[in-house]
């Protein structure tokens, strides 16, 4: 599958590495271009300028939700297009959200873009784990939450997780990006307030 991830920070940098691993051709656009071309030759990916990296299958909007919708807009007409949306609205010191309760970071970059496909995706893990993979040991594997209201991008994504060793979890329509967004705060809270540290990610237990 060609996939573009927009930006170069340490989730952008860990998609970048997973994604060339299982074998996908990956682009990169970065407002940080010596990045981009720095992550390109470690992994094997094409650094690419914003407006040619809507051409890809699929876009990974790995920035800051604050830069979310600019970063998008940049690439030109991506309408039709999927997007896995990683961002949480956090407050400065990482401590808490900014939106929330009836409304989601990734409803209101569908909103800004009514025809693009938003997909919310791997915002609940830390870049070390998806740098590292979804393998914890002793039996142990990473979920990826899946929220999306178009049926065909939600498992093209989910097909995508699977296909880097996480376990998947359907979590219902974009809207449900609500409970998504709350959940990765809790857990950089459990990472960062209660010392846990990065190698930690929120699972949905099943009783045989």
């Amino acid at each position: 599958m060609n996939i573009t991830v927009i930006g170069s920070g340490n989730m952008g940098s860990a998609f970048v590495k997973q994604l060339t691993q299982a074998g996908h051709d990956v682009f990169i656009t970065s407002r940080n271009s010596a990045k981009a071309q720095e992550l390109a030759q470690a992994y094997g990916a094409t650094a690419v300028t914003a407006d040619v990296a809507d051409q890809a299958d699929l876009q990974v909007l790995a920035t800051s939700f604050n830069d979310a919708i600019p970063a998008l807009t940049s690439l030109g007409d991506i309408s039709g297009k999927t997007v896995i949306d990683i961002t949480n609205p956090l407050t400065a010191d990482y401590m808490g959200l900014t939106i929330g309760h009836n409304t989601s970071a990734a409803e209101q970059i569908a909103a800004a873009l009514p025809g693009v496909k938003v997909v919310k995706a791997f915002n609940t893990l830390f870049a070390q784990v998806l740098s590292e993979g979804a393998d914890f040991g002793n039996g142990q594997t990473a979920s990826v939450f899946v929220a999306a209201d178009d049926a065909t991008s939600k498992q093209t994504v989910q097909t995508l997780a699977e296909g880097l060793g996480f376990n998947v979890v359907d979590a219902g329509p974009l809207k449900n990006a609500r409970y998504l967004e709350p959940l990765a705060g809790l857990n950089i809270y459990f990472g960062y307030g209660a010392g846990l540290g990065t190698n930690i990610a929120p699972a949905w237990l099943h009783k045989a």
